[in-house]
């Protein structure tokens, strides 16, 4: 046999009936088979991905390859394994519960051969639920950076790799680590890569969440993803020299390794884990989470980290269970700063600088969040008519930039989502109309804001808004009816009766509506003015 184009890496262990899939894609490729190499290894298997590896390997002698090893607890060993077996010019690595598209490897080949490219990365979708970051294929690139790109964040193993540069620095997986073991080797290969390319022009890649949700990363413990998580983030430590450059990498391993052993699920370890799980994550936060870090990271996390890095276990476990159960927490404003009001803060006993308290990021969909309409009323009085509404505001200390509004039109789609927005620089805001008193809470955790907003005698529809300053910024949050009831619509006005309503739209956001409960028909002023003139020629 001619020396492949490529060797595509299978390890396998018990994933039928997916793995029927995965090898069909694989020899159907329009590579062709003579330009194929598979090397499937059996990690033990004890359904039948060993007899359907077989079935392959006898079908398509001169292209596939078993081999069948006792288990050895994950893929790093079947993966080494079939390494020293490839033969490629290039390799490439498949889960063995994942398939391909049809001109994947062919494709990947041939932009690797055009751009003289050491790693190639196919853009890869989710099936079954299972979650894949896009953001690396907004479109083709021929030369990105692991330090300028979304790059860390797709650092599976799933790309084609140059394996002159495989061996040259003896990649290999570690076969000690349960979770993770790609990221050590995909880490370094695109650290002395010498081009990294993305392709998006196609879907080159399917992931698989299996119905039963067996794939190693579901299963694995929350010590268990820390230790590994250790060992990748020392690993890189070790390739990329402290500064921006490391930064731009372990900001992935902040934003979700560690973020996700500190979630509501960690409230329910036993206390001899939580606090060990503290301890290992204040250890990483120690050792890499530099002050660009830190101040690029949400409050949320931030203060999740600083907790962990004080040893405070108790404050950590409420901090999570509190906003798991009521919302994130309400802001504390003291001129243009805002600081989350988690708990530890200002506590000398937890000694963690209120620093990691401050918001710096956008926080509209915490001040929509923490917004809620307490009761809405009319008071009428004479002609005049009013929206009494009490409201209450997930902010304490200086809201005195807090009113009420009446805004024109829906809410961008941009702000569909938060339920709030950020209003740029120069942005009109509609001027304040009422009169409101806003007091602290009785709980100290928000402001009560009383606003009575008189009602205009005109056709209009229009959104009942908060406008609020916070940390230097004014945002627009919508009032959410939170299925409390409404008042009843009325008329009102004697010289023009008009009929008013507030009730939510499809979004559950306060709207005030009014119109004339009398108009002319369309066309009967014209319609009378010529009868008139007619009369006249008479």
């Amino acid at each position: 046999m001619t020396e492949p184009d490529v060797t595509v890496v299978v390890a396998v262990y018990n994933t039928m009936p997916y793995l029927t899939e995965c090898l069909n894609s694989l020899v159907g490729q329009s590579i062709g088979t003579e330009r194929l190499q598979v090397i499937a290894v059996d990690d033990g298997s004890t359904d039948d991905s060993g007899r359907e590896l077989d079935r392959f390997a006898e079908r398509y002698p001169g292209t596939v390859t078993v081999i069948h090893q006792e288990n050895s607890g994950g893929p790093a060993a079947p993966s080494n394994r079939a390494l020293d077996l490839a033969t490629g010019r290039f390799v490439y690595f498949i889960g063995s519960d994942d398939y391909l598209g049809e001109e994947a490897l062919e494709r990947m080949v041939a932009c690797a051969d055009a751009n003289e490219s050491d790693v190639v990365i196919g853009k890869m979708v989710g099936t079954n639920g299972r979650y894949v970051h896009q953001k690396l294929y907004s479109g083709d690139r021929t030369d990105i950076s692991l330090y300028d790109s979304e790059l860390p964040y797709t650092l599976a193993n799933t790309k084609l790799f140059r394996r002159e540069l495989v061996e040259k620095h003896g990649l290999r997986f570690p076969e000690d680590l349960p979770v993770g073991s790609d990221q050590p080797f995909t880490i370094e290969a695109c650290v002395r890569a010498r081009k990294i390319s993305v392709l998006s022009d196609y879907t080159y890649y399917y992931a698989v969440k299996r119905g039963d949700e067996s794939n190693i990363t579901y299963r694995a413990d929350h010590l268990a993803r820390l230790r590994c998580t250790a060992r990748i983030m020392e690993h890189t430590a070790g390739l990329v020299p402290a500064g921006p450059e490391r930064d731009a990498v372990l900001k992935r391993h902040f934003d979700w390794e560690l973020s996700k052993l500190l979630k509501k699920d960690f409230t329910a370890l036993d206390p001899d884990t939580r606090r060990q799980v503290c301890e290992g994550i204040g250890a990483l936060v120690e050792a890499y989470f530099t002050d660009a870090l830190r101040d690029g990271t949400g409050v949320k996390r931030r203060v999740r980290f600083g907790l962990a890095l004080r040893g405070a276990v108790e404050e950590l476990t409420r901090a999570i269970a509190d906003e798991t159960e009521h919302g994130a927490p309400p802001f504390l404003l003291e001129g243009d700063r805002a600081f989350a009001l988690y708990p530890g803060f200002r506590d000398a006993g937890v000694g963690l600088d209120e620093r990691w308290y401050e918001a710096h990021e956008t926080v509209a969909g915490r001040l929509a969040a923490g917004t809620k309409l307490e009761s809405a009323e009319w008071e009428q009085d004479g002609e005049e008519l009013t929206l009494a509404l009490k409201l209450r505001l997930g902010i304490a200390g200086d809201t005195s930039s807090a009113y009420v509004a009446l805004a024109q039109g829906a809410m961008p789609e941009s702000a569909d989502k938060p339920g709030a927005r950020k209003l740029s620089k120069g942005a009109r805001r509609p001027e304040a109309l009422g009169t409101f008193t806003a007091v602290p809470a009785g709980d100290g955790t928000g402001t009560l804001l009383d606003a009575r907003v008189p009602v205009e005698a005109v056709r209009a529809k229009r959104g009942v808004r908060v406008y609020v300053d916070v940390a230097g910024s004014t945002y627009e949050i919508p009032v959410r009816t939170e299925g409390l009831p409404m008042p009843l619509a009325r008329r009102w006005g004697r010289t023009t009766p008009h009929r008013v309503a507030a009730t939510p739209n499809t979004k559950g956001r306060l709207v005030i509506t009014t119109a004339p409960l009398w108009e002319p028909k369309p066309g009967v002023g014209a319609r009378l003015r010529r009868t008139l003139s007619r009369s006249k020629r008479k």
